[in-house]
């Protein structure tokens, strides 16, 4: 697929949303830290290290079900010598994560907007769409879609068109909503609309491409995106 370099600042047919972080909080695997005898905080070294293991795989070639990436950071990051059992007990927890307070009011005004939203991710769209389901906001959502079916993770350009694709809309008219500013950087690469949300990172890096949309919660951004042109400026 060829796409501009940069969409036009336009208000978006369709929002997809980033889900870990985004939308789910991952505070909730604290506990299961806690309960191997670990520091609750370093949960996020290990997210870290997640993403950072899936792209790089990615780069290489082909990335393993993000399930099994997850399994060889925990061991890295909590012990390598943690049985399957402990190992489960925390990645059992993402099925289980808590929804983001700004996540259901950001789906509803979309949803009365008549703008269709759906979630998208690298990890299982089965086990993140269970989480959302519990938080009482998956019915907001057309469809959880997830980019593990291309064997890779966010943020090459192919993937955002993969998901564009899918749904059958053009780059340009498809808005990527997230906290990670490489996230929707990589969605503004790929001609997509981005709307970055400051909720985690707090500000827009200066080496990331800028968003069409800023905002410190997710409905400030959606609100935002909606506010948008419905055409470019000539």
């Amino acid at each position: 697929m060829t796409v501009p370099l940069r969409a036009p600042a336009r208000r978006p047919q369709v929002v997809l949303f980033d889900l870990f972080e985004t939308c789910l909080q991952l505070e909730g695997l604290q506990p299961r830290f806690a309960a191997l005898g670990r520091p609750e905080d370093e949960v996020w070294l290990f997210f870290a290290r997640l993403l950072h293991q899936g792209m790089a795989m990615t780069l290489a070639g082909e990335a393993p079900p993000f399930a099994v990436v997850a399994a060889d950071m925990l061991r890295r990051t909590s012990g390598r010598d943690l049985t399957d059992e402990q190992v489960a007990s925390v990645l059992d927890g993402f099925r289980e994560l808590p929804v983001h307070p700004d996540v259901a009011p950001a789906l509803r005004r979309l949803a009365e907007a008549g703008v269709p939203a759906y979630g998208f991710t690298h990890g299982s769209a089965e086990v993140a769409g269970a989480a959302l389901e519990a938080g009482g906001v998956r019915d907001l959502l057309a469809d959880v879609m997830s980019c593990a079916e291309l064997k890779q993770f966010k943020p090459p350009p192919t993937v955002y068109h993969w998901a564009c694709d899918r749904i059958a809309t053009a780059p340009a008219r498809t808005a990527l909503v997230a906290v990670h500013s490489w996230d929707v950087h990589g969605a503004v690469s790929a001609g997509m609309v981005g709307g970055f949300c400051e909720r985690l990172e707090g500000r827009i890096p200066d080496a990331v491409a800028v968003p069409h949309v800023t905002g410190p919660s997710l409905d400030d951004v959606v609100e935002g995106l909606l506010a948008l042109p419905l055409e470019p400026s000539p």
